[in-house]
């Protein structure tokens, strides 16, 4: 499906990924028709609104403000929409941990919300913004994601011979948005502190903001509806991405892995890879039960036996 003439809505479109997006969006000539930016914070929509003049609302950009966990107020959202991103989400592994119940309420609940929202309303493709550490999870957050992923497949077998499909993109860290280490880092350098790295040996998937939107509008363009869509990414050393990110001596400081925190992250398990292809761009894993039509991407070929995609492996 193309985004041409269409109305898209962005839940969490107030973050790092809906701003870029909707940028992207608005400055195309055969861009979205409208796009509605959904969020549950006043502050958040005035930030967005005065950061850049291109966020300014007009005939076709709107703010929304609605929490995902309302249900109600997403079947209002949505009535306008063929197509909707849903990005919000309780991200901070830390605070997932500690707050679990919220994770649950935003990230699982939330998403169970917006698939019944979208199949009420004619919604026409829906596509789910996971994340790398919902594979083979272990943290609260990802297994949160986890979940949030299999409701997404399973929605197409309740939106049945219905006009909604679901499917999910996962992929790893991008740099510099709100929720990367890079601001953090750029904060210590300003203030004269050193930086904290929890593990040398850490390794992480990096890509840049317009790469994952531009990823996202493919995925909505070939996708069935059950597909996880996952990118071909670059990943180094966490030591590496500082060598990057700050000048040369700076000093750090090790802290130690985190609760729960992996010091390698995967895209795709050995386990799911039985239901993997490989495309162009990345990888694609099917639904392994799929109660509707469904029909792998063109050009797309099994991958070998054993396969899995970590972050230590390309690292």
């Amino acid at each position: 499906m193309s985004l041409t003439g269409r109305t898209v809505l962005i839940t969490g479109g107030t973050g790092s990924w809906g701003r870029c997006a909707v940028k992207r969006w608005l400055a195309l000539p055969d861009g979205p028709a409208r796009i509605i930016v959904l969020a549950d914070s006043e502050g958040s929509h005035a930030a967005m609104r005065a950061a850049d003049p291109c966020y300014a609302p007009g005939p076709r950009l709107d703010y929304f403000i609605g929490n995902v966990r309302d249900r109600r107020r997403l079947v209002f959202a949505f009535r306008p929409a063929d197509v909707v991103v849903h990005a919000a989400a309780q991200k901070e592994v830390a605070s997932c941990e500690y707050n679990l119940f919220e994770a649950v309420e935003t990230n699982v609940l939330g998403s169970q919300n917006v698939v019944e929202s979208a199949i009420a309303t004619g919604v026409e493709r829906v596509l789910l913004l996971s994340t790398d550490k919902a594979c083979a999870p272990y943290t609260s957050y990802g297994k949160t994601k986890a979940l949030a992923e299999d409701l997404f497949t399973r929605g197409n077998s309740l939106a049945g011979a219905g006009p909604t499909r679901f499917a999910s993109v996962r992929y790893g860290n991008i740099r510099g948005s709100r929720a990367s280490v890079i601001p953090i880092w750029q904060a210590c350098v300003e203030r004269g502190e050193p930086i904290s790295v929890t593990d040398a040996r850490m390794s992480r998937y990096w890509w840049e903001l317009d790469q994952a939107v531009q990823f996202v509008e493919w995925a909505l363009e070939v996708m069935h509806g059950g597909e996880v869509f996952v990118p071909r990414l670059d990943s180094s050393p966490i030591s590496a991405l500082a060598d990057d990110i700050v000048p040369a001596g700076w000093p750090r400081r090790e802290t130690g892995i985190a609760t729960r925190e992996k010091l390698h992250e995967y895209l795709v398990s050995e386990d799911e890879a039985i239901n993997t292809v490989e495309v162009e761009n990345g990888y694609v894993i099917l639904p392994s039960h799929p109660s509707w039509p469904f029909t792998p991407p063109v050009g797309s070929r099994p991958v070998p036996e054993g396969f899995s995609y970590s972050s230590r492996e390309v690292a």
